[in-house]
C-alpha cells in the first residue's frame, strides 16, 4: 500500500493541490507525527559506519528512492537521528530543516506527480533510542559491544531518515561498516563481507517489501550458524553471553518453517533466522526475515510466536495501527496451534481456560479491535485477539478456517490490510455472515460469551 493510500485509508482526504508540501504526518491517530504523505517510497539504500563502543558515533549515507503521489513543493522525512551534514534530490543540494521529528526538504525545484526521485541524506553522530513510557526503549539501542535496532511502533527514525509508518513499505540495502572484530548483522540474504584494514563491511539485502519498524542492524561479537530448510537459509546470530542457546534458536527455527508452511502458506521470504542481542529489552521483536530477542534467551513458544509474524505482520502488514491484533492475536493463536498439533495442550482447552477468567481481567479489556494508543501492546490484544480466530474456527469449522489463513497470506502477500478486509475475507471463504461474530470479540467492551 502507497502511502498515499495509506492516508485515504487514515484520514480520509484528497490528494494536495499542485504543487504542495507532502502531508508531515500520515493521520494515524495511535501514533501521532509518524509516517508523511506525498510520496511512496520503494527503495531504501543504507550505507552506515559505526566507529566503536567508545563513541557509540556513526557516519551515514542513504539514500531514498521514491515516487511523488502528487505535485511536491517540499516532502517530510521522519529522522530524529544525528545532525544532518548534507542533502540532495537527484543529485542537486536540496534545502533542509529540522522540525521536531521532522527533516524537511526543498528540492530544487517541484516534483511532479509519478515521477520517481532519489534523495540522499548525509549525517553524523551518536543515535540515541526512544525511551517511552508505554512502549518502553525501542530504536537504534547501544549494548555492551555495539548496537541494536528494534523499532516497534515508530523507532526507525532515531537511526534512518525514513516514512515511519507500516503503510509504506519498501526494499533496503545495508552496506554497514564496524571495527576488526565486530559483526553486522541485518534483515534479507547476507551479501559479501569486505575487510578493509581496520574495518570490515557487511552486506545485506532485503528484496522483499519491507515496514520500517521491521528493520533492523545489529553489530557486535556474534556466533552466527546457517543452515537451510527446504531451500530457505536459516541464519542465527547469537551474542556470546547467550551462546548455549544458539543451536535451540537455530533447530526450533527450522522445525517452525517446516511446520506452519502447510497451515499459513509457503514463507513468505528469501531467508529466516533470529538474532540474540545482551540489551534487556525485555521483549523480542518480529524483525523481518531474523526476529530479535533482547536481552534474553528465547524459549520455544517465542522463537513460534515471531516467526508466525513472518507472515502475520511482515508479509501481511498493517495499514493501520488500530489494527495491531491482526499482528499479535495471530502470532499468539499460533502459539496455540504449535501446542495443539505437536500434542501439548489443544488449542479449545487453552481458549477455555482463558475464557474462564473475569470480565474485568487485562485479556478483556480493552477490546482488541480498536484497544486506544496506550493499550496498542495489551494483553486483550494478544489474548483476545487470538480468542477471536478460536471463536472463528469454532464457527466454521477446522476446513474453512485453515482455508481462511491461507487465502489472508496468499491475497495479501507482501502487502497491507485492515481488519475490515479480513471479516470480509472471512466471508467469502467459509461462506458464512460473520459480522456479529466479530463485533463481539473485536469491539465489545464486555466479555464475549461463547455461544
Amino acid at each position: 500500500m502507497s502511502a498515499a493510500a495509506a492516508v485515504a485509508i487514515l484520514a480520509g482526504s484528497p490528494g494536495a493541490a499542485s504543487p504542495s508540501p507532502g502531508a508531515a504526518d500520515v493521520g494515524d491517530p495511535y501514533i501521532k507525527g509518524a509516517g508523511n504523505g506525498g510520496y511512496d517510497v520503494a527503495h531504501y539504500d543504507v550505507a552506515l559506519a559505526y566507529a566503536g563502543v567508545k563513541t557509540g558515533a556513526v557516519e551515514a549515507t542513504v539514500t531514498v528512492t521514491a515516487a511523488a503521489t502528487q505535485d511536491l513543493s517540499a516532502f517530510d522525512l521522519d529522522f530524529r537521528g544525528p545532525e544532518v551534514t548534507a542533502v540532495s534530490v537527484d543529485g542537486r543540494p536540496a534545502r533542509h530543516g529540522r522540525a521536531g521529528q521532522e527533516l524537511v526538504v526543498t528540492p530544487s525545484e517541484p516534483i511532479r506527480a509519478g515521477r520517481t526521485f532519489q534523495t540522499t541524506v548525509r549525517y553524523a553522530g551518536r543515535p540515541q533510542p526512544v525511551r517511552n513510557g508505554t512502549f518502553g526503549t525501542y530504536g537504534w539501542t547501544p549494548s555492551k559491544d555495539g548496537a541494536v535496532v528494534a523499532s516497534e511502533p515508530d523507532g526507525a527514525s532515531t537511526w534512518l531518515p525514513v516514512n515511519d509508518h507500516p503503510g509504506d513499505k519498501a526494499t533496503y540495502a545495508f552496506h554497514i561498516t564496524v571495527p576488526k572484530g565486530l559483526r553486522a548483522v541485518a534483515n534479507g540474504r547476507p551479501g559479501p563481507v569486505r575487510p578493509g584494514g581496520a574495518t570490515t563491511t557487511y552486506e545485506w539485502a532485503e528484496g522483499a517489501p519491507m515496514a520500517s519498524y521491521l528493520a533492523t542492524v545489529a553489530i557486535g561479537r556474534f556466533e552466527v550458524r546457517r543452515t537451510e530448510v527446504d531451500g530457505v537459509p536459516v541464519v542465527t546470530a547469537v551474542d556470546p553471553a547467550f551462546r548455549a542457546s544458539a543451536k535451540r534458536l537455530e533447530s526450533t527455527t527450522a522445525r517452525m518453517l517446516r511446520w506452519a508452511a502447510p497451515i499459513f502458506g509457503p514463507y513468505p521470504f528469501a531467508t529466516a533466522g533470529g538474532i540474540v542481542d545482551d540489551p534487556k529489552l525485555g521483549y523480542a521483536l518480529e524483525t523481518q526475515e531474523r526476529p530479535l530477542y533482547g536481552g534474553f534467551a528465547p524459549d520455544e513458544g517465542f522463537i513460534v510466536h515471531e516467526m508466525a509474524h513472518q507472515w502475520f505482520g511482515n508479509s501481511v502488514g498493517l495499514a493501520r495501527w488500530q489494527d495491531i491484533w491482526l499482528n499479535e492475536g495471530f502470532a499468539t493463536y499460533a502459539e496455540w496451534l504449535w501446542r495443539e498439533r505437536t500434542g501439548r495442550d489443544s488449542a479449545e482447552k487453552i481458549f477455555k481456560r482463558y475464557h474462564a477468567q473475569p470480565g474485568g481481567s487485562p485479556i478483556f479489556r480493552p477490546p482488541p479491535g480498536a484497544p486506544g494508543a496506550g493499550k496498542m501492546f495489551g494483553f486483550s490484544v494478544y489474548i483476545r485477539g487470538a480468542m477471536a480466530l478460536h471463536a472463528l474456527r469454532k464457527r466454521v469449522g477446522d476446513k474453512a478456517f485453515f482455508a481462511v489463513l491461507r487465502a489472508w497470506t496468499a491475497e495479501h502477500r507482501h502487502s497491507t490490510a485492515t481488519t475490515p478486509q479480513f471479516v470480509a475475507l472471512a466471508e467469502r471463504v467459509s461462506g458464512q455472515r460473520l459480522t456479529a461474530l466479530f463485533q463481539a470479540w473485536l469491539y465489545a467492551e464486555t466479555k464475549p460469551r461463547i455461544r
